[in-house]
């Protein structure tokens, strides 16, 4: 069965926060507003305005502070900067901009950073079209590699080298982790946020563990599992989120930046991590089962389970104990 292509203008939710699966006997307050090009829930427990607002306000400030920085939209500091060719960053788009090389560089180019002009040629916000011709991606490939791009720390100094960066397999789990920062400076403990589907997690939902549904890859209506984890994130890509169909053929937005192609070794692969910036989800999707799993046995404390291009599950020997999944009649 072939993914069915959702939204395009929505990122679809890869995770979905179950917070409304338990009764609740403290309060529980929850918000969402559009920002990363998706939608961003939080949802506070314990906490009931008037304090809760204050905490709301900030974290969701802070999400929006990253996605005016690092979204690729006209008026963007990663605007100006593409269209600048290089130029001084940032310290927050500097510390992006690093980790999204040092991944280019430990995936050997599987998750580039520079994928911008394929993205723009595959244009997936426009709805079912001819794929690109080889000419065009021809075109598109000769600017992209994340080598070429010449990176002064020291300086937050960069030259793209005649590429164009987009930064949305990293930015969200930066967002998360400032948002965390955001209502723990607040003093929140307990709380969930979902970023289009990464979701992180602290502390419980009134004393009881916090539920986080998979999503099914092929299946809109159904979840894969329920869990229930530990203090972390868990970061999704999958290859139904930013999808079309045409001529009876899918194409997504997790393209091979070595050959311009959507990537078929996966259909979605959930990881976690203690941290959002630990590692993208997408370097692992993109890298394939055997290689992605591979690449997370080198960075401690990270669990994944992974469906591959057939539908099956592979997971790594902790995920269930940092994902436990919910295995009582009440669960969804």
């Amino acid at each position: 069965m072939r993914p069915r292509p959702r939204s395009l203008r929505w990122s679809s939710l890869l995770l979905t926060a179950l917070v409304l699966s338990a009764p609740a006997r403290a309060a529980t307050t929850t918000e969402t507003r559009f920002l990363l090009g998706t939608v961003v829930t939080i949802t506070l427990s314990g906490l009931s305005d008037p304090r809760a607002k204050p905490a709301l306000d900030a974290a969701f400030e802070a999400v929006a502070a990253v996605d005016q920085e690092m979204a690729r939209r006209p008026g963007t500091a990663l605007w100006r900067l593409n269209e600048a060719g290089g130029g001084v960053v940032s310290p927050e788009l500097a510390e992006v901009l690093g980790a999204s090389l040092e991944w280019a560089r430990r995936t050997r180019g599987a998750f580039d950073p520079t994928v911008a002009p394929l993205l723009d040629l595959w244009d997936l916000l426009a709805g079912p079209h001819p794929p690109p011709s080889p000419v065009a991606l021809r075109g598109a490939l000769g600017r992209v590699g994340w080598e070429r791009v010449r990176w002064n720390p020291a300086e937050r100094r960069v030259d793209l080298g005649g590429t164009a960066l987009d930064l949305g397999g990293i930015a969200k789990g930066y967002a998360l982790d400032r948002a965390a920062a955001a209502l723990r400076r607040a003093g929140v403990r307990d709380f969930l946020v979902d970023a289009g589907g990464d979701v992180l997690v602290a502390g419980s939902k009134d004393g009881t563990p916090w539920r986080v549904g998979i999503q099914h890859p092929r299946d809109s209506d159904a979840l894969l599992r329920v869990v229930e984890p530990r203090d972390g994130v868990l970061l999704t890509s999958g290859d139904y989120q930013r999808a079309f169909s045409w001529q009876g053929e899918t194409f997504h937005h997790l393209l091979d930046p070595r050959t311009g192609q959507p990537v078929r070794s996966c259909q979605a692969v959930t990881v976690w991590a203690p941290r959002p910036t630990a590692v993208p989800s997408a370097a692992v999707f993109l890298l394939g089962p055997e290689a992605g799993l591979a690449l997370l046995a080198s960075i401690p404390g990270t669990e994944a389970l992974v469906v591959d291009a057939r539908g099956q599950v592979r997971e790594t020997a902790g995920f269930r104990r940092v994902a436990p999944a919910r295995r009582d009649k009440d669960a969804p």
